[in-house]
């Protein structure tokens, strides 16, 4: 007998990829509820045709046989499904029980960084949060961008009123602690990053990092300085004190007529010379002077700093000397420097500035921002009994035993919860302690527009995406479950609410974007016109946004000066107390990871091992390390064993492991990421290291102890294990 073969109706979708921040269009061949395959969006006016490894994960994803189409509850004998109804109404009753017990904040909830990714979620997670009525909020932001956030509000009047590089039209761009060829940019939106880099330096135009790891970014970089973990603020201070020192301070005459602090900037880095912090920062009093020189002489500049200095323990302040370099050699606001993104959706006119302070968690005293307290503070708050104890628990698309410091810590607390519900698509390493997991639909089932991340692009643009799959009737988004989840918990909220929640479940969340579009700076930008232009429409290059961008009431740029020029006492101590031989371990990412979440995609981690610990050789061979041989590595908190991977890479003294690792805690179903589990480097990372200023994570820099393991140790181990 012959077989007919298989008809294929190849249809194409548009959409963006919303794994990172990058943006990227692509293109979707598929055949019905099949995808046939992803490529990159040549028509794409933003990515025009790039795209990183990541993009094929959302198939993966989507196909995931291990992923959750429905809700289900943890039961003696294991994960039973339930229907959304019993579901969301065990939910709701079982969180009014902890309130009722414990007082409104008992029950905390976590925002994972997914949210920031999901239009319908960003559209619609505040009407979850009111609902809940507590306190107790913690979000992925204080281990990640807390003092970007920060220093925006204080200087421009809003939390996300961030400048960014303009990357494509800059003549010298310096990095410090970002690698943007494995994040796509970060808190700078811009795919196909290494070629905007060769694209400077093709134009005779200069690219340097600063990084205590030659990066894939140093590596195509002009010039590449190791420099110590967490001295980044006396590269600043020395940087501030040469400019003025050497009569490089030129602040343009729009920008100094905003800034009416701007004369004490002159001697806030007093005293921190080149040559004070070369011998801690390793980087020589020469180097200093040459880079300030040639970043002050170039015809265009712009300073970028991201993850590496943003968490350390003066994460707010290096963030802060950052922008004020930008500031003082005329850069902000101006073409190639440091411009403000002018999307089509701007929230920063639909939100609140945000705040700092205004209350502090129970038992750490860390200060809130905008409503959340620091994550370092959250396993304290489950663990030690008092009034105001967390009792109950929402992780909302999080995994924080994976992503946050001390996460053994955190597993524990976890566990010893009376309630805790989890919206995830998996059971992880933090949702197998829920008692009900209510899975979303997978993010190909589900319309997009980036809400947040157009707010940080590199050049304006604008692209709505609809769903490319129908989801089942057994399925829900998650914004769905929010507002169901509200409607439960919140039945008298005020009638403007509740007609809110009608209206977005009626509608969905694109008329909440329609209102958005309406109320932007594009008139002519509404959805109908975004629909018909599903490869998006180009909005142009970043141009000059001052005064108008600036929020605050008396459209002046505040440097609170006071505030930063506080925590140099802080600074000074830590000068006079610096140990040399400590080994400070770092994170890393690359361009096929994303966090803890895409490690159970199996074209993203097949190959080599990643999760491995690099070291210099001198390093290695002062701790009798070899390559390839596990080595045990310690902190104050934990310890974890790890094959090394000896690479001259790294500067001596530092070692480095990967982030969103460690997938071989009990109950985790993921095969995949099971199969490749590695470590978690948050098993090392302590909880009580924090930047003082902001309450942000200080997860680079902490100190460890090596110890290379032998057979006889190893087996001993095995062993013990064993029995």
């Amino acid at each position: 007998m012959s077989s007919e073969p298989t008809q294929v109706n190849e249809q194409t979708h548009f959409r963006t990829c919303n794994l990172c921040e990058a943006m990227c269009g692509i293109v979707i061949k598929h055949d019905g509820e099949k995808v046939l395959s992803i490529k990159g969006d040549k028509d794409d006016p933003f990515s025009q045709g790039y795209i990183c490894p990541k993009a094929t994960a959302l198939q993966d994803l989507h196909e995931d046989p291990d992923r959750l189409r429905g809700p289900v509850e943890r039961m003696a004998d294991g994960w039973k499904a339930i229907s959304w109804p019993d579901a969301l109404d065990k939910v709701a009753a079982r969180i009014q029980s902890v309130q009722q017990k414990h007082g409104k904040n008992a029950f905390g909830v976590y925002l994972g960084n997914p949210n920031v990714h999901n239009m319908g979620g960003m559209l619609t997670i505040k009407q979850l949060l009111t609902s809940l009525k507590t306190r107790s909020r913690f979000s992925a932001t204080s281990i990640d961008q807390l003092p970007h956030h920060i220093v925006s509000m204080h200087l421009f009047g809003h939390m996300l009123r961030i400048p960014v590089p303009d990357v494509n039209r800059t003549q010298y761009m310096l990095i410090i602690g970002g690698n943007p060829l494995a994040s796509n940019g970060s808190i700078m939106t811009a795919p196909n990053m290494r070629q905007k880099l060769k694209d400077i330096k093709a134009r005779d135009g200069k690219v340097v990092v600063i990084d205590p790891r030659r990066t894939e970014t140093a590596d195509i970089a002009s010039e590449h300085h190791f420099i110590r973990p967490a001295t980044d603020v006396l590269l600043l201070l020395a940087m501030v004190n040469e400019i003025y020192a050497q009569g490089y301070a030129k602040v343009n005459s729009r920008v100094a007529g905003l800034t009416p602090e701007i004369d004490r900037i002159a001697s806030f880095a007093e005293g921190f010379t080149p040559e004070s912090v070369a011998d801690i920062t390793g980087i020589t009093a020469a180097e200093i002077k040459r880079i300030v020189k040639e970043f002050c002489e170039a015809e265009s500049s712009v300073c970028y700093g991201r993850m590496g200095i943003s968490v350390q323990e003066f994460g707010l302040l290096s963030q802060y000397l950052s922008m004020v370099i930008n500031i003082i050699t005329g850069r902000l606001d101006e073409v190639g420097g440091l411009m403000f993104p002018n999307p089509a959706v701007d929230v920063v006119n639909s939100s609140g500035p945000g705040y700092l302070g205004k209350r502090h968690s129970r038992v750490s005293n860390l200060p809130d921002f905008n409503g959340e307290y620091p994550v370092v503070a959250m396993a304290d708050e489950m663990l030690v009994e008092g009034e105001g104890q967390l009792k109950g628990f929402m992780s909302v698309a999080g995994n924080p035993v994976l992503s946050t410091p001390n996460g053994e810590k955190l597993d524990e607390a976890l566990s010893g919860l009376e309630f805790m519900v989890s919206l995830d698509y998996f059971v992880t390493e933090t949702s197998r302690h829920a008692n009900i997991i209510l899975p979303p639909v997978s993010p190909l089932e589900r319309d997009h527009y980036d809400v947040t991340f157009n707010g940080f692009a590199v050049h304006n643009v604008a692209k709505y995406s609809p769903a490319l799959f129908s989801k089942t009737d057994n399925e829900k988004h998650d914004w769905e479950i929010y507002l169901e989840l509200a409607d439960r918990l919140d039945k008298d909220a005020p009638e403007a609410t509740q007609k809110e929640r009608a209206a977005t479940k009626a509608f969905g969340p694109k008329f909440l974007l329609e209102q958005g579009l309406k109320y932007g700076p594009y008139k002519d930008v509404t959805l109908d016109v975004l629909i018909d232009n599903p490869h998006g429409i180009d909005l142009g290059p970043l141009h000059r946004m001052l005064p108008e961008a600036i929020k605050h009431a008396d459209k002046q740029i505040n440097l609170n000066v006071d505030f930063y020029e506080a925590d140099l006492a802080r600074v000074k101590e830590m000068m006079q107390q610096y140990d040399h031989q400590e080994i400070l371990l770092i994170g890393r990412r690359h361009v096929r990871s994303n966090n803890s979440w895409l490690h159970n995609s199996y074209r993203l981690v097949k190959g080599k091992s990643r999760c491995t610990l690099m070291l210099h050789p001198e390093t290695a061979a002062q701790h009798g390390i070899t390559d390839g041989q596990d080595v045990k590595v310690t902190s104050r908190v934990g310890s974890v064993v790890i094959a090394a991977e000896v690479t001259d890479e790294l500067m001596p003294g530092v070692v480095s492991i990967p982030h969103g690792f460690g997938h071989g805690r009990k109950g985790v179903k993921q095969k995949i990421a099971q199969a490749h589990a590695g470590v978690s480097v948050n098993d090392l990372t302590d909880d009580t290291l924090i930047d003082q200023l902001s309450g942000n994570a200080a997860v680079n820099g902490v100190p460890v102890q090596l110890e290379a393991i032998d057979v006889s140790t190893e087996e001993a181990l095995v062993d013990n294990v064993m029995a």
